[in-house]
């Protein structure tokens, strides 16, 4: 049975559990769980982290854990007890967790590593805490360590600053707002600015000294030096190097590592230096022989130096190298540090060993205790300590020093009556009175042990040597008196024996026989001669004679005058016990001489403070003794002196001495009669103050009136506790008395000299402190009363002094942070008097910081839910006396513009952030008993009015961004708390006095206002929280956010009629309220919208002021990230219900399907837009919105926002041309006028002309850097009349030559024709201006199919590519997921005029071929019917499919949507028809390309001659006659008569175009080439011969071979040319790149390949009426190719069963069903055929010179057999006789008209008529037609004389050129035909005979026209403006 548990409620999961049992609950290792139930050693319960599952785990995976519970019952909360700083830690560490591997995910591997190095430390501390283990000390030490680490996690990952309370998490709930921000504050302080240390220390280590010669060992000692006083400022840091250069003691780091401690910011400048001096101990001169002297003398070697300051920019801890000089004198030693820094070159130079002092110097700051905690490595290994000389800047008490400081200076000696100068060395003693020397008393400098004897440095031969070494002597102080120091005086022999002799020693006496140490300074030393072997051991010997030549002896001042030698040391001594002030030791004495206490007391001013500090209980004593002795005589002077020693200790040097003075007073104080003395004083001071001409002494006396009191309350209580209480009453009458007086004295006004306002300043500034004094004695309510009517005596005028009123305030702020505020009873009586003078100053907006600090501290006192009578008395008093003006001083703050210095601007953060504070915390007290009260409170609507606007503003104000810093979120939450409860209390003020006949807008308007941005917070977003941070915030305040909605809603239906005032100015701010992503808000709002539209319809009968307003405001807010697809749904669903009663509903469903639509286009923008690069999906989404604003919405500005959007997305990605077409847009609403415009985007205010101007500059710029010269030309002759009818000369000559520059571009440079596609989008997963569209894309440069499929793949990663062209069904339009549909189109050019003249250069074909296209087309092959398989081409039939675009390409966009599509089917023979025109168009324009020498290359020719002749040998044209020309398709088709005979002419036609294709080729094919050609003839007899053709005699009645204008070009500046293959002047038209170096093709569809190679290398286009790319046959295997082109699935004529093997049935089937072929190739667009090697093999049969040659005069023969008709699948050798088998002969059809006598009586040509292997053709349906109508007009029988071939000479006569001519096009620029190329005219090929049918009229009138030359119409570039 499951049981409720009592305890255990809480634990933490220790086992992972997987909950494969019934109702289990699946846990994870680590996580916490809750336990509701148990039974039989199971649990019931939840995981913490998903509270809504709830299950069964067993009780032993979990391990319990002490934990309180709220809230028992249902809904109880449960909470861990264990140490705050542990819960903290553990929830921490799980969110970052997360966020640490997302670290790893972004590639922020070095925050990574030291998070986890963190991560890993707090879980060891964390060990540490829980063990329970720690020292109170230790605990305390470790939770520090874990909060900084965990501030500085969060810090790093921008989370929330943690308010914290000695190292534990604050809940906001339990403390005041005031103290929460307290908190926060200071975290916020110490985690920006970090406080400056006062203290620093240097630390030194020595390395080494780098130098070659050595030899010797070194003394190395370190001191800092101040350049400025020139005197050293520290102690030495002395060390010994061995011969090395290495420390000698490695072992002991404290020998060769030093800290210089207490060093002050003073001391860290640029004039402060570390000096290095070098002492090296050996021989007297540094290159001695080894046996010259065996004694070791210390010498000078050199010295470094370096400038503090060098260390300043950070921690150096790198080693240094320090040079290291010599002087060039050793006189100059003394002070060698001096010249080099003040760079005396002349002075010293580099030692000469070039040596390097290697040191490692470190600045750390912070006190000394800070530094052993950070470096605690440092000082457990062991470092000296070097102190600064004397004491340091603060003195600290109990401090213990007696350190005597020696300086050996120089000496004055005489030559001794040797003849040069001494080597002299000074060794110095201490010696006690008893004559023993003092043992090792003597320090050298720290990191040496301290010696007993000292002996200097030698100078070599000088009499006056100058040391200036500094020893310190730390001699104890019972060993001071009667010691004294020895100094004796040797000089050093150079001599072999190297003897030290004693010529002379000086002595000097510690202490003086009056008691004083000797005085510090520099003292002359007598130097007493003795002899070498004196002994000194007796001291009472010397002791007697005079040692200092300042104190001489009476009777011996003669003899110790005369001696010249002098010895100068300098002492400082630095000692807590010992004076060498002799008024010290008098005052202390004065008992011995009571006749000098009046002068000692008088010259205590003048005694140091650190020697009055330094005997501070001694000199109170001596003072409170005096007073004893004789109040009356000596009371004031004893006061005053008292007021200076107490004075004394404000200083900060001897401010940590104010605690020995307490002590003192509590526990040696002994004065019990004392008070009266000091109240009788300080009494009469008072009185004197308004009287008295000088304050000085006054103002110093009421400085110390702290001091005086503690000792008058001290005094008083001995009295009491002797005395038991008596005098109490008189004693209360004298306070009482003193009190009035300082009353009286604070109430007067200063005049004139303001010496009296800055006394009540002094006094002020100290009374507070008087305050606990007073509360030893008196009641609470006592001193409360006396305090209130000290401080209201105070003046209260305004133009009171400032400083006093400062001081005043700061009064008042001591008082209510003194222990008397803190009383509930004395508070009530204090807080008017508080109140009052904080109002004053509020209300002058003066000294805001310090009146923000006062108010923090009155509601730091009152608790949150302090239900107490007392409390909500004082927010009684506070609402009434502050509220208002609280308000007030916000908004001016807040309306201030910020100062500009950050450390002001700071300060003013903060001022602003503790008065919002204390509103908050003002108003988180309020309850509805002051609520009430304060709307009670106001006499007029007026008044409340003017506060409710005031409150909002405010309210506003809290609620901005900047108000707190960023992850001050704990702060925000309880801002917003407080708000939204203040808001709801004044909401009802609101509605019960504003609503109806007192309705005002401004107020209604400012709380709506308020309560949106409120909704709107950065901070209020809980969907962007963790979910631990959710869910506490959800726990403590719920989502406040539709709180605040439901408010709205309710307000806003509260309005009635009044709502129309809002509308639509509330549109924008409902709506984004709307798109938060919180669906009870959007239910709570979203119906506010069909109020409004209601309301709207009632005013003006519809609602386009909603419809506008949400348009515009939808953009700009879901272009901020705001909204979703789900907020679309429920817009749209919510809206539809509303108004389905509605009389408007119809004209309210389309708003709302208008503004469901515009959202979908802006979330595919908004998503498409978050992408890194630019694709296609951008700039269509772009397109879609564009078109969508203008088209659906007619919103302009926003329509040219977006194409300024679209236009910065072509240019990043390259698309100039569709930039261009993109700001034409903009363009196009311009006009030529002066309007001015407004400054807009990046364009400035200008007027419309100069706009327009401006854009038109920017579109012809990208049309040519998109290669779109044709339109930039247009554009460039709209601005050049512009500036003609301006008269701008300059410009339009600029345009002009622009013009110009395009013209040559467009026939100079190359262009690539670009490659189109269809791409259909299906499926539901596609953006919506995408899902279920197809489109047609124009590929990039040198794009073909496959890398354009794989670009949209990668576009779209998740697509599936679909692989079929056929149309997708429902089931696919309706998946979810997403198919693209992709396949090769072909464009069809809309103007045929450019592209049909003969002669244009295709330089200018080109362009009109791929642009302003709106067609598309491409072809399906399929049999319909039953299959013949001996003649598939019976049955074969082609679908068309025509697409037509909503816009032409190019144009804004790279692709563009298919409006509508059409589908035709072709019949075979129409197909036939086709392919033969197409393949007799092409070979015209190669024969006159070739003619008018404009290829530079023949092949193109040859490859289409062979494929055309060889497939017609080989049965191709056979298959046509064989499938049409039978007599059961004429007689079942009888409709199709006049397309028969028109596939009959373009037959013989065709053999017509070859044979004088032949002969032109005869004329410029290679040598090398010879055999093919050779092979070409012969194959062209055996086409004529399976054509039936033996001769083009007169006879025949064919139609004229024409051009494909109807007639043959003439040459505009010449006479007609005449009919010779070769021509005149050959002109290359084209760049080199036009032809490509290799060709793929193979021999089995030449007649294909070689066309649409050549197609693609002259560039001419498809068109039907130019030159056609003939497409491979499905009979032919698929090749494939570099290009990707148009999916024309193709047919083919069949080829003969000799030519190719046979193709299974399988194939058969393949090739029939649809495929997605490319120009070039029958190539599926998603199954690309790979190329077969026998493709590859044609050229080298062409190539090879070993073709066999056939005879030009053989014959066909005249019977052949049927052929078997088979498809080719790969070619036979091209050297294969073209006479093997037999040929099909030509029978004519017997409907069609037929002339006798097709006997060949040609002695060159002879052969079979074929049309080469035919592909569909890319014409329109339309283009088909026209040719039928050709075939009509042409196969009618006209009458008219027949030709015969005797009439042939006389047609050459004629000036009418043959029926076949090409002519050249002169250009201006001719260049010469290569020498290569240049052939020599020979005869003329045999003209071909005209056709037998009597010319039309049509073609007579244009044989007429062809003979007069004329001017040429020239082709114009379609206008821009219709693009």
């Amino acid at each position: 049975m499951w049981i409720p548990t009592e305890h255990e409620k809480y634990g933490v999961v220790i086992a992972s559990f997987r909950g494969t049992v019934p109702y289990g609950l699946s846990l994870e290792i680590g996580d916490t769980v809750q336990i509701l139930e148990k039974c039989d050693g199971w649990y019931r319960g939840f995981a913490l982290k998903n509270p809504n599952v709830k299950g069964i785990f067993p009780s032993s995976y979990v391990h319990l854990k002490n934990a309180c519970v709220k809230n028992k019952g249902q809904f109880e909360m449960v909470i861990p007890t264990e140490d705050s700083v542990i819960t903290e830690m553990t929830s921490t560490l799980r969110d970052w967790g997360t966020m640490w591997k997302q670290l790893y995910v972004r590639n922020e591997g070095d925050l990574f590593h030291r998070l986890w190095h963190i991560m890993n430390e707090i879980l060891d501390l964390r060990r540490q805490v829980l063990v329970g283990h720690l020292t109170h000390d230790r605990m305390k030490d470790v939770k520090r360590h874990i909060t900084a680490r965990l501030d500085w996690g969060n810090e790093q990952l921008g989370l929330d600053l943690v308010p914290r309370k000695e190292y534990a998490m604050v809940d906001p709930e339990d403390i005041s707002i005031t103290e929460l921000y307290r908190l926060m504050e200071h975290r916020h302080r110490k985690k920006d600015t970090p406080v400056q240390a006062s203290n620093h220390h240097l630390f030194v280590q020595m390395k080494s000294l780098m130098c070659s010669n050595l030899g010797e060992e070194l003394e190395v000692i370190f001191s800092l030096f101040d350049s400025k006083e020139n005197r050293p400022i520290s102690e030495r840091f002395f060390l010994r190097l061995n011969r090395n250069g290495l420390p000698k003691a490695p072992d002991k780091p404290e020998r060769h590592c030093s800290l210089f401690v207490d060093l002050g910011s003073s001391e860290l400048r640029r004039d402060v230096y570390i000096t290095v001096h070098i002492i090296r101990i050996g021989r007297m001169g540094a290159g001695e022989k080894k046996n010259a002297c065996s004694t070791q003398y210390r010498r000078p070697f050199g010295c470094a130096v370096l400038s503090i300051a060098d260390l300043l920019t950070g921690d150096t801890k790198d080693d240094l190298i320090l040079k290291v000089y010599m002087c060039n004198t050793e006189s100059e030693w003394y002070q060698i540090h001096e010249n080099i820094i003040k760079k005396l070159n002349a002075r010293y130079n580099l030692t000469g060993s070039n040596a390097g002092l290697a040191v490692s110097l470190q600045l750390l700051h912070g006190d000394i205790e800070q530094i052993r905690r950070e470096y605690s490595s440092v000082f457990s290994h062991g470092v000296s300590i070097t102190r600064k000389l004397g004491f340091s800047n603060i003195i600290m008490p109990g401090e213990m020093r007696n350190d005597l400081y020696i300086t050996i200076e120089r000496g004055e000696f005489e030559k001794g009556g040797k003849s040069v100068a001494r080597n002299v060395e000074v060794t110095m003693f201490i010696v006690e009175s008893s004559g023993q020397i003092l043992k090792d008393f003597i320090s050298f400098g720290s990191g040496e042990p301290p010696a007993s004897e000292y002996h200097s440095f030698v100078l070599y031969h000088n009499n006056s040597p100058r040391w200036s070494e500094l020893l310190k002597l730390p001699i104890p102080v019972d060993k001071f008196r009667g010691a004294h120091i020895r100094f004796e005086f040797r000089h050093c022999s150079t001599k072999e024996k190297g003897e030290k002799k004693l010529f002379g020693f000086s002595f000097v006496p510690l202490m003086q026989e009056d008691g004083r140490t000797l005085p510090d300074g520099t003292h002359e030393l007598i130097v007493h001669k003795c002899e070498e072997n004196t002994n000194l051991q007796d001291t009472t010997r010397y002791l007697k004679l005079p040692f200092s030549k300042g104190i001489l002896l009476g009777n011996n001042h003669q003899a110790i005058k005369a001696t010249k030698e002098s010895f100068w040391i300098t002492s400082f001594l630095c000692s807590t016990k010992l004076t060498q002030n002799g008024d010290m030791l008098d005052l202390l004495k004065w008992r011995t001489h009571p006749d000098k206490i009046t002068g000692c007391l008088s010259k205590i001013k003048e005694i140091d403070g650190s020697e009055i500090v330094k005997f501070l209980q001694d000199t109170l004593d001596t003072l409170f003794g005096i007073l004893d002795e004789n109040s009356q005589k000596y009371g004031s002077k004893v006061f005053d002196s008292l007021v200076h020693i107490i004075n004394l200790l404000q200083d900060s040097k001897f401010h940590h001495f104010k605690p020995v003075m307490d002590t003192y007073i509590e526990s040696h104080f002994a004065g019990a009669l004392a008070y009266r003395d000091l109240i009788k004083v300080l009494k009469w001071y008072v009185d004197r103050i308004t009287e008295a001409e000088r304050q000085e002494h006054i103002q110093e006396v009421l400085k110390a009136q702290e001091y005086i009191f503690k000792y008058i309350v001290q005094s008083r209580r001995l009295f009491s506790l002797a005395t038991g209480g008596q005098n109490e009453e008189e004693f209360r009458c004298c306070i009482q008395e003193l009190l009035m007086s300082v009353r009286f004295f604070l109430s007067q006004e200063s005049k004139g000299s303001g010496a009296l306002s800055q006394s009540q300043a002094v006094f002020l500034s100290s009374f507070p402190a008087v305050y606990s004094e007073l509360l030893k004695l008196f009641d609470v309510r006592e001193v409360a009363n006396l305090v209130q009517d000290t401080l209201g005596s105070l003046p209260t005028i305004v133009h009171v002094d400032d400083s006093l009123q400062a001081v005043k305030l700061q009064c008042i702020g001591k008082t209510v942070e003194s222990q008397l505020y803190t009383n509930p009873d004395s508070r009530y009586i204090l807080l008017p008097v508080v109140l009052h003078h904080l109002h004053m100053h509020l209300q002058e907006q003066k000294d805001l910081i310090m009146c923000a600090r006062i108010l923090s501290n009155v509601f730091c006192l009152i608790k949150k839910n302090s239900s107490e009578k007392s409390v909500l008395e004082e927010i009684d008093v506070i609402v009434a006396s502050l509220l208002d003006i609280l308000l007030r001083t916000i908004l001016d703050i807040s309306s201030r513009p910020q100062p500009s210095g950050s450390a002001m601007r700071l300060q003013f953060q903060d001022v602003t952030g503790e008065f919002v504070a204390c509103l908050l915390s003002l108003l988180r007290q309020m309850t509805d008993r002051h609520y009430q009260q304060l709307l009670d409170s106001f006499n007029t609507k007026e008044e409340l009015r003017d506060f409710l606007l005031q409150i909002f503003t405010v309210f506003r104000i809290l609620i901005r961004p900047e108000m707190f810093p960023k992850d001050w979120t704990v702060m925000r939450l309880v801002a917003n708390n407080v708000i939204i409860t203040t808001v709801l209390y004044l909401s009802d003020a609101l509605r019960k006095n504003f609503l109806n006949e007192n309705f005002d807008y401004k107020i209604w308007d400012s709380y709506f206002y308020l309560a949106v941005i409120f909704i709107n917070q950065l901070c209020l977003q809980l969907e962007m929280f963790t979910p631990s941070k959710k869910k506490k915030v959800l726990e403590k305040y719920g989502d406040m956010r539709v709180t605040m909605g439901c408010e709205i809603f309710s307000m806003w239906q509260n309005l009635g009629e009044h709502k129309l005032h809002f509308i639509p100015a509330l549109i924008g701010p409902f709506l984004e309220v709307t798109l938060i992503p919180q669906a009870d808000l959007r239910n709570v709002m979203i119906p506010i919208f069909h109020d409004m539209m209601d309301w709207e319809q009632r005013r003006s009968g519809n609602f386009k002021q909603v419809e506008a307003k949400l348009i515009d405001k939808l953009d700009s807010l879901m272009s901020e990230g705001k909204g979703d697809e789900t907020y679309r749904e429920l817009f749209n669903s919510i809206l539809l219900k509303k108004i389905e009663r509605e009389t408007w509903r119809e004209s309210g469903v389309s708003l709302i399907a208008t503004v469901t639509r515009l959202m979908e286009r802006l979330l595919d923008y908004r998503d498409c837009m978050k992408m890194g690069e630019v694709d296609g999906k951008k700039i269509g989404c772009t397109v879609s919105l564009l078109n969508f604003y203008k088209t659906e919405l007619n919103k302009e500005e926003m329509y040219i926002r977006y194409i300024h959007k679209l236009y910065d997305l072509h240019l990043k990605a390259q698309n100039f041309t569709e930039a261009a077409y993109t700001l034409l847009l903009y363009d196009e609403l311009l006009e030529w006028s002066d309007r001015p415009l407004r400054e807009f985007l990046t364009y400035p205010m200008q007027t419309e002309w100069q706009r327009k101007e401006h854009l038109h500059l920017a579109i012809i710029q990208n049309f040519d850097r998109g290669k779109c010269w044709e339109n930039g030309i247009v554009l460039c002759r709209k601005i050049a009349e512009q500036y003609e009818s301006y008269y701008d000369y300059r410009n339009l000559s600029k345009m002009r030559m622009m013009e110009a520059s395009l013209y040559d571009k467009i026939m100079d440079q190359q262009r690539l024709e670009p490659e189109f596609f269809r791409v259909g989008f299906y499926g539901k997963k596609f953006p919506f201006f995408l899902r279920n569209k197809e489109f047609v894309c124009r590929g990039h440069d040198y794009e073909r199919l496959e890398a354009f499929q794989q670009r949209m793949l990668n576009e779209f990663p998740h697509a599936i590519a679909m692989q079929h062209a056929n149309q997708p069904d429902e089931t696919i339009f309706q998946a979810e997921a997403q198919y693209l549909q992709i396949y090769a189109v072909t464009p069809i050019p809309e103007s045929q005029e450019v592209l049909q003249r003969e002669g244009v250069p295709d330089n200018i074909k080109s362009f009109y071929k791929v642009n302003h296209i709106w067609k598309f087309r491409y072809d399906r092959p399929f049999h319909k019917g039953t299959k013949d398989k001996e003649n598939e081409f019976k049955s074969l039939w082609v679908e068309r499919t025509s697409l037509y675009l909503v816009q032409s390409l190019p144009g804004i966009s790279r692709w563009f949507e298919v409006e509508k599509r059409e589908v035709v089917e072709m019949s075979p023979l129409e197909n036939a028809i086709e392919v033969l025109e197409n393949k007799n168009q092409q070979l015209k324009t190669l024969i006159s390309q070739c003619q008018t020498r404009q290829m530079q290359n023949i092949n193109p020719l040859t490859m289409c001659l062979n494929g055309v002749i060889d497939a017609a040998v080989n049965g191709g044209v056979s298959r046509y006659q064989e499938a049409f020309f039978v007599k059961e398709y004429i007689l079942s088709h009888p409709e199709d008569g006049e397309k028969i005979a028109r596939l009959r002419e373009l037959m013989l036609e065709q053999a017509q175009i070859l044979e004088f294709g032949l002969a032109v080729h005869e004329k410029f094919v290679p040598q090398d080439m010879r055999p093919l050609h050779k092979k070409l003839v012969d194959q062209f007899f055996v086409m004529k011969s399976s054509l039936g053709i033996q001769e083009f005699s007169a006879c025949i009645q064919a139609s004229p071979v024409h051009f494909p204008n109807g007639s043959p070009r003439v040459c505009r500046n010449s006479a007609p040319a005449s009919m010779s293959p070769d021509g005149t002047r050959v002109i290359p038209r084209r760049s080199p790149l036009s032809y490509p170096a290799v060709n793929r093709y193979s021999s089995s569809s030449l007649s294909s390949q070689a066309s649409a190679e050549v197609s693609n290398i002259t560039g001419q286009s498809e068109s039907s009426d130019e030159v056609f790319n003939m497409q491979p046959s499905p009979s032919t295997s698929s090749l494939s190719s570099t290009h990707s082109a148009s999916p024309n699935v193709t047919s083919s004529a069949p080829s003969s069963a000799r030519a190719s093997p046979l193709l299974s049935d399988k194939h058969k089937h393949s090739r029939e069903n649809s495929c997605l072929s490319p120009r070039e190739r029958p190539c599926s667009a998603i199954y690309p055929t790979p190329v077969e090697p026998s493709q590859r093999l044609l050229f080298n049969h062409i190539g090879e010179g070993a073709l066999p040659r056939s005879d030009p005069n053989l014959s066909a023969p005249e019977k052949a057999s049927p052929a078997r008709h088979t498809t080719s699948v790969s070619p036979s050798p091209a050297g294969r006789s073209p006479l093997k088998g037999s040929v099909q002969s030509f029978t004519p059809s017997p409907v069609e008209y037929h002339s006798p006598g097709l006997i060949s009586n040609s002695p060159v040509l002879s052969g079979s008529y074929s049309s080469g292997i035919s592909s569909l053709s890319r014409c329109s349906t339309s283009e088909t037609s026209g040719f039928e109508n050709q075939v009509n007009e042409q196969s009618a029988p006209a009458p008219g004389p027949s030709y015969s071939g005797s009439e042939e000479p006389g047609r050459k006569e004629s000036k009418t050129p043959p029926p076949y001519s090409v002519y050249e096009r002169t250009l201006r620029r001719p260049v010469p035909l290569p020498h290569s190329l240049s052939i020599p005219v020979t005869a003329e090929p045999p003209a071909l005979p005209p056709k037998p049918l009597a010319a039309r009229p049509g073609h007579l009138e244009n044989g007429t026209r062809r003979t007069e030359p004329g001017p040429r119409p020239r082709p114009l570039p379609r206008k821009v403006s219709q693009l």
